[in-house]
């Protein structure tokens, strides 16, 4: 699902800016990070949550995907001294092999790790998208999650303000136990922020 114009004007100020930073930080702090890793990024807006994993985390190449052509012509500015090393292609977060086909990415057990900087949320069938991010790891491969709950969607600012599935969204608790069904195993990788409005974790696959 496609952000509307308030959450796209949000994810590009200097303040989520700082909050990737800080995100970035934890999530090392969970799970390390990916030094010559292989990577994908589950809706990669404008590229700087891309420019993090390539910077920060130390991938070698991330295949990063968004629904938005707009986004993507973005992260294509934001990413160009990184050439070689970040993929960027139009496409669905639950259909990786389609929008990566062309680079040989996408396949079963691809990727070293998998980033998610609070993508899921917007996806109507998110347990789709989780049974891709495991279809795609290797065994042993990380998923970095960074998301948003019901419990902050439920909140009167994100139902003014932004546009989100109402149908069938998760709680903290949800989406830990979702990941066991596919083979992602968090442990006790894993916090919450604002009483249960932001989960951030690191999950394993088996």
């Amino acid at each position: 699902m496609l952000m509307n114009r308030v959450e796209t004007v949000l994810v590009n100020s200097p303040p989520r800016r700082w909050l990737q930073r800080y995100e970035a930080r934890v999530l090392t702090a969970l799970g390390g990070r990916t030094p010559g890793a292989h990577v994908a990024e589950l809706g990669c807006g404008s590229g700087y949550g891309t420019r993090l994993i390539l910077d920060e985390f130390g991938a070698a190449r991330v295949d990063a995907v968004d629904l938005d052509p707009a986004m993507i012509s973005r992260a294509r500015h934001r990413l160009r001294r990184h050439t070689g090393r970040a993929h960027l292609a139009r496409g669905s977060a639950t259909d990786l092999r389609s929008a990566f086909h062309d680079v040989g990415g996408g396949q079963n057990g691809t990727y070293d790790a998998v980033f998610d900087f609070a993508i899921i949320h917007h996806i109507p069938n998110w347990r789709e998208a989780l049974d891709e991010v495991a279809r795609v790891l290797k065994p042993g491969g990380r998923f970095f999650f960074d998301e948003v709950t019901a419990t902050a969607l439920a909140r009167p600012t994100y139902q003014v303000l932004f546009d989100h599935p109402s149908e069938d969204r998760f709680t903290a608790g949800e989406f830990l136990h979702e990941l066991s069904h596919h083979g992602l195993d968090v442990g006790e990788r894993w916090q919450t922020r604002i009483g249960g409005d932001y989960l951030l974790g690191v999950a394993t696959r088996q």
